[in-house]
Parts: C-alpha cells; sequence; structure tokens
C-alpha cells in the first residue's frame, strides 16, 4: 500500500497515573548514598584539620627545644676544647651526627626560616632560648639546610643541620591510610543507602504489580526485623489482599450480571418474533434489546482486569480485520495508507478491540451534516522505536475544553457528537488497553475538522 506525508503526530500522553516518570534522574539510593558520602568525607576532613592544629604547638615546641639544645651542646663544646682539638670535634660531629659548625663571615648571604607558619613559630622558640640576636636560615651561600647563627663571646658561628631531622615524615603510609579510610567509608555509605532504599525499592515493586493487577506477585515481607517496615508490609498486604477479594468479587458479578441480564433479553427477543405482529415495531424492538447487549459488551469490556500478554503482532492485518467489516457500508469511506510490515507488541485481542472503538467512533460521530457520509482516514507508520497509528474522521470535532475529557469513563460530548445511543466507554476503553500495552494515546481537533486519534505502540522485530 503506499504510503502518505501526513502533518507530524501531536506531543503523546508523557505523564499518566500508570508511567509517572521521574524528570529529575536521581534515585533515592543515590541520593541518600552521596548524602552519606559527603558527611562522613566532610568529618574525616574536620578531623585530619583538628589533628594537623593540635599537633602544630607541640611540634614547634619540640622542635625548637632541640635545637636550641644541639646549639647550646655545641657551644659547650667549642668552649670547652682548644683549637687542635676544635677541628676533630667539628669533623666528628659532621661525620656520626651530620652537625656542622662554620664561622660566620660578614659576607655570608642567607635566606630567613620562614617557609610557612610553622617555621615562622620555630624560629621565634629558638630566639626565645637563644636570645634575640640568634639568626635562624634556610640556606647561606646557596647551602641548604637547618642554619642556626649564635655567638660565642665575640665570635659568631653557623650550625648546619639536616632539615630532614626536623621536616615532617615524608612518606606516603599517612596517604595510604587515608585512601583506606575513604574507601571504607564510602563502602559503608553504599552499604546504608541499599539498606535505606531495599525496603522501598521492594514496596515500589509491589505496587507496580498490584497496578498490573498481579496480587500474588505484591506479597511483602511481615518478618522484617525493623518495627516501622514491618508494619508498612504487614498494612500493605492486607490492603492487596482486600483489592484481590474485591477483584474476585467484581469479577463474579460482572459474571452473574452478564448471564442474569442477557437471559432475559434473549427471552424478550423470542417472545416479540413469535408475538408481535407489527413488523415495524418488532424491528424497533429488536434494535433496543441489540442495544442493551450491547451496552453490556461495554461494560464487560472496560470491567475487564488489565494483564495483557504482549506479542509481535501485524498492525497491517489487525486493520484489515477490522475494516472488513465496515466496508460493505454505504455510509463509510475509508482512506488507508499504511507502510507495509508494521508490527508492533500488543496482544492481537485487545489491539482489535482498540482499532473497532476507534473506528465505531469515528464512524458514529465523524458523518458530515450534509451529505450524511463519513471519511476516514487510516496511517500508520514507523517512528523511532515505536509506531505511529492515526485515525482522524471528517466531522465537526470536539470543542477544545472537552477533549481532555473524551477519555473519561461514561462522558459524552456535545449533543452533536452523540446523538447516537452509546455507554460513553469507548475511548475510555480504548485508552486503558493502549496503555496496558506500554503505548500512548493522543486525541486532538484536526486542523480541516474532525477529530483525530493518535495512537503510539511499540515496535517489534518483524
Amino acid at each position: 500500500m503506499a504510503t502518505t506525508n501526513h502533518p507530524a503526530q501531536r506531543r503523546a500522553f508523557d505523564e499518566t497515573v500508570f508511567e509517572p516518570r521521574d524528570k529529575r534522574g536521581l534515585s533515592l539510593f543515590w541520593r541518600t548514598f552521596f548524602l552519606l558520602s559527603a558527611l562522613l568525607l566532610g568529618s574525616a576532613a574536620a578531623w585530619i584539620q583538628t589533628l594537623r592544629e593540635m599537633e602544630f604547638e607541640p611540634r614547634a615546641l619540640q622542635t625548637a627545644q632541640q635545637i636550641a639544645s644541639l646549639v647550646n651542646l655545641s657551644r659547650a663544646a667549642v668552649v670547652h676544647t682548644d683549637a687542635i682539638a676544635r677541628v676533630s670535634l667539628f669533623k666528628t660531629m659532621k661525620d656520626q651526627e651530620h652537625v656542622a659548625i662554620l664561622p660566620h663571615e660578614p659576607k655570608d648571604r642567607f635566606e630567613p626560616f620562614n617557609d610557612d607558619e610553622l617555621s615562622r613559630h620555630i624560629a621565634d622558640e629558638i630566639k626565645q632560648r637563644l636570645g634575640p640576636d640568634t639568626e635562624v636560615a634556610n640556606s647561606v651561600n646557596g647551602v641548604e639546610g637547618l642554619w642556626v647563627r649564635f655567638r660565642i663571646d665575640k665570635d659568631q658561628f653557623w650550625l648546619q643541620a639536616e632539615r630532614t631531622r626536623f621536616d615532617k615524615p615524608a612518606g606516603k603510609t599517612w596517604l595510604v591510610w587515608l585512601l583506606t579510610a575513604a574507601i571504607f567509608s564510602l563502602a559503608g555509605a553504599a552499604w546504608m543507602a541499599r539498606l535505606i532504599n531495599l525496603p522501598l525499592k521492594k514496596l515500589s515493586f509491589a505496587a507496580s504489580r498490584v497496578r498490573e493487577g498481579d496480587f500474588d506477585a505484591s506479597t511483602l515481607d511481615e518478618s522484617v526485623f525493623t518495627s516501622e517496615i514491618r508494619a508498612v508490609n504487614v498494612g500493605f498486604n492486607r490492603m492487596t489482599q482486600k483489592l484481590a477479594k474485591i477483584e474476585q468479587d467484581r469479577a463474579v458479578m460482572l459474571a452473574g450480571i452478564s448471564h442474569d441480564l442477557r437471559t432475559p433479553l434473549a427471552r424478550l427477543r423470542l417472545e416479540i418474533e413469535m408475538s408481535v405482529a407489527d413488523a415495524q415495531a418488532r424491528e424497533h424492538m429488536a434494535n433496543d434489546i441489540t442495544q442493551l447487549d450491547a451496552i453490556i459488551d461495554k461494560f464487560l469490556d472496560y470491567a475487564r482486569p488489565g494483564q495483557i500478554a504482549l506479542n509481535a503482532v501485524s498492525l497491517n492485518e489487525n486493520i484489515e480485520n477490522c475494516l472488513e467489516k465496515l466496508r460493505k457500508r454505504n455510509d463509510l469511506v475509508f482512506k488507508v495508507a499504511l507502510e507495509p510490515r508494521l508490527m508492533v507488541q500488543a496482544d492481537a485481542i485487545e489491539l482489535q478491540r482498540v482499532i473497532g472503538n476507534l473506528l465505531e467512533n469515528a464512524a458514529r460521530y465523524g458523518k458530515s451534516t450534509d451529505t450524511g457520509m463519513a471519511h476516514i482516514e487510516i496511517s500508520a507508520r514507523h517512528q523511532d522505536k515505536t509506531v505511529v497509528l492515526r485515525i482522524r474522521d471528517h466531522g465537526i470535532g470536539v470543542a477544545e475544553n472537552q477533549i481532555k475529557q473524551l477519555t473519561s469513563p461514561f462522558f459524552r460530548g456535545e449533543a452533536a457528537r452523540t446523538a447516537a445511543n452509546g455507554t460513553g466507554l469507548g475511548l475510555a476503553i480504548v485508552e486503558k488497553n493502549v496503555l496496558h500495552m506500554g503505548g500512548s494515546l493522543d486525541l486532538s481537533n484536526a486542523n480541516g475538522g474532525g477529530l483525530c486519534v493518535t495512537i503510539n505502540l511499540q515496535r517489534a522485530n518483524a
């Protein structure tokens, strides 16, 4: 069949009571995980800063005391040794203790020991212990180290010590422990987030099964340790049990109503045929009985449980099967444009019920007021992962403020579109079945007049 180009399909119902969408895209698990992780990492950072502040003062005092003691011992050694022994003493101190004592020269160039706050604090403490004329330097004449200038009588000397004796440890052990603590903290946060999220996830799944009418798969564990969750599970299970009982009673009641109503209707039909002599009156009465029978079918269709098994179904064949029953009518004109081999995920019986209801609605309410003919356009095509079915009549359309109400049960629009007898359940049944098949339904007034129904169904592989 030929394919016709038509305007882009109108927006489908993205949000319904059946499939609410989360626009934020952040699940409860990840939100809980991120909050716990931020709390744990923030606490760890606060503890690290606290420990650093607590270590600052003792470390400065300890370093200053060690340096001052080293200077005092060096001063005593220089004072109490003669010139010959002093050379041997200086050599021994440099070889064994890595401490050098050099005379101070007026032309010496040095850099102050003030790299950071800790260094400045250590320098101040050393000056308090050795005197205000003491100088602490990072380097002297370009030689790195921890240099302290002190005085012996009228002479001044430099004491050079290695910075590694007083600097903080440069090893990576602390980094390993910090990473280990962070990993365990994040793992604990993930475990706690999962522990918090799991009951809600189970409840969400059970609620979705209840929504689909599967009450057996919606039972929650009533023996959980947490009392609040146990109470919620017990209440949910009792609710689903009552809903299952109501659903069972409704099915029995509907079956009984169908049987009890159709039996007297059949007797009435037989009595009319046998006892009513007037052919016209007999025909009218038979039509009334047929209409009552159709109304019963509509009620049963709407009340039917919503569980539908989806399979790959040919949309082309189902449309042709529905049209075959209507092509013989003289008041209907069809214009069909379908892409070949349109396969959808659906239930064949429910799909035919949907298409049949829409065609019946278009034939009933889409007739021209001038000619009494109903011109119905049917088109279908692929669109990404969906198949778009469009059925349009050329009637007078519907008031814009009533379009959203057309799928409400028992709602009937203006008298111009409801001149024929009906139950007001046709479009409600269509929307219900389409949603159960994972599709969406959109109703709108066509530009050239009439009602346009657009259905999006899941595409199946041919």
